[in-house]
């Protein structure tokens, strides 16, 4: 959203490393080109960010080891009818943004651009934790909860563990999710996330009455959006980190002059195309090597715009913690395509959104001819393979570094971050699961997590999977090339 890139080009591999402090946003621009700038709220898009367990836990996710990191989701009621300000951080900053709309951009010359980033709504962290807990606590007061329909909180389907991807299920477990919750916990769990963004979209709304108040409402542009969704329970995890809906779909609101009203955009976009919008929108030309394309397009009242069509997939990656492969996502129409490490070691997911909406049905050995279509298209975005080994060789080094700088404290601190809990079930074991990690073989086959009995062995599976799907590829790609003579190079590569 800030780079207007995709995050293999900038590197941004996991929030503790993010975009370079010297990388030119578009409030860079704006700011550049004469408007009065404003930034406040959370701001953690540049590296060094977050905390000492997120990154550690990024870095070692390819270690053989299974180890919870997060509490276990639980809503808390705090409060009664008239506690509203539950989240105080994020209030306190919507304050100082409304003070600012009425103080500095109402009376200025220059056009201007704020930026209010929430926390909301994500979780709180869980106190009885420990100072270095995870946030896994739902949290609203009754004030905020009665505005809930709870006969509408539904219940969502969850796989078996067995059946679980082994992606999902590493994301199931180290986000605590793993055990048993009742009926009555998730619903709460889930009327609760709903409460939180009702408290959100309140602080929207005190932006929007401090605009209308100064008479700047019907001037300005306001966009609404998030830099990831929330699995409220679906899949059996909470928290961000996944390609399902819940957590890669994401709010997207604009409104302002010169755009359309009540209009619903049904086309796939994108965070990317974020920056050429706003830039768009101020009338300043795009620089440098973006991955999105303007919106204003789609939006404007004029219709001096372009016909041509935009791309008709969105992309998205994540390298990060609570998963244990690089991971990558295609939207094309009606079909989702998620793809892990190299392409080979970790089979594949396809869904079919029209069908399957809750995301339970992987049908990638049904549509093979989809598979294949769609893995050409990504790798035509991004070499993946190539990008993975990156990030490995990345977590590696960075843990390294991390390791000696700690020096004899080492063993002290690693036990003591937010996985502390199953660290100290085998020290030792962990210990020596981390050296053979950074010390032995190169990277091969990652081995299946210690999960479920069925888990154990799955990995010899997905190698009968994998085999069976290349050879699907190799047949489909020869026949191809006696139509057509011209892809004998796919031919070579269904071969390797």
């Amino acid at each position: 959203m800030w780079s207007g890139q995709f995050v293999h080009l900038t590197q941004s591999w996991n929030n503790y490393k993010c975009l370079d402090a010297s990388t030119t946003t578009w409030m860079d621009y704006l700011e550049k080109n004469g408007y009065h700038t404003k930034m406040m709220g959370k701001l953690d898009y540049t590296s060094g960010s977050h905390s000492v367990s997120n990154r550690v836990e990024a870095w070692t996710r390819d270690v053989q080891f299974l180890l919870r990191q997060e509490g276990r989701p639980v809503s808390q009621l705090v409060g009664n009818m008239s506690t509203v300000r539950i989240m105080r951080r994020d209030w306190r900053n919507t304050d100082k943004a409304t003070r600012w709309i009425h103080q500095t951009a109402a009376s200025s010359q220059q056009p201007f651009a704020l930026y209010l980033g929430l926390n909301l709504p994500h979780p709180y962290k869980t106190a009885s934790l420990g100072p270095t807990a995870g946030g896994s606590t739902f949290r609203t007061s009754p004030y905020w909860l009665r505005k809930v329909s709870s006969e509408l909180v539904s219940v969502p389907k969850w796989l078996p563990l067995t059946a679980m991807h082994p992606v999902d299920y590493y994301s199931t477990f180290t986000k605590n999710c793993s055990g048993s919750f009742t009926e009555e916990e998730v619903r709460s769990i889930r009327a609760f996330y709903y409460a939180m963004c009702a408290e959100a979209d309140a602080m929207l709304g005190q932006v929007i009455a401090a605009l209308r108040e100064t008479g700047l409402l019907n001037n300005t542009v306001l966009i609404f959006t998030a830099d990831h969704g929330e699995l409220a329970m679906e899949h059996r995890q909470f928290y961000k980190m996944s390609m399902f809906e819940g957590s890669s779909h994401v709010p997207l609101l604009i409104m302002g002059p010169g755009l359309k009203s009540g209009l619903q955009v049904d086309r796939l976009v994108s965070l990317v195309d974020l920056y050429p919008t706003v830039l768009d929108i101020a009338g300043i030309p795009a620089i440098g090597n973006l991955s999105g394309q303007s919106l204003l397009p789609l939006l404007s009242t004029s219709s001096g715009f372009s016909k041509k069509q935009p791309a008709d997939w969105v992309f998205s990656e994540y390298h990060g913690c609570n998963a244990n492969a690089s991971t990558y996502m295609l939207r094309s129409g009606r079909w989702k395509y998620i793809t892990y490490a190299d392409g080979l070691s970790v089979p594949p997911q396809l869904f079919d959104l029209t069908r399957d909406k809750d995301e339970l049905h992987n049908v990638v050995l049904k549509f093979p001819h989809v598979q294949v279509h769609l893995d050409k298209l990504l790798r035509s975005v991004v070499d993946y393979p190539e990008v993975s080994a990156a990030v490995h060789y990345y977590n590696k080094k960075a843990f390294s570094e991390w390791q000696r700088s700690l020096g004899r404290n080492y063993s002290q601190v690693i036990a003591n971050l937010r996985w502390h809990i199953d660290w100290q079930n085998d020290v030792l074991a962990n210990e020596r699961a981390i050296e053979k990690w950074l010390h032995g073989h190169s990277q091969g086959r990652p081995k299946p997590s210690r999960g479920p009995k069925q888990n154990l062995n799955m990995w010899p599976l997905f190698s009968k999977v994998n085999y069976l799907m290349r050879l699907r590829e190799f047949c489909t790609a020869v026949f191809d090339f006696i139509l057509n003579g011209t892809n004998l190079s796919r031919v070579v590569w269904c071969c390797s």
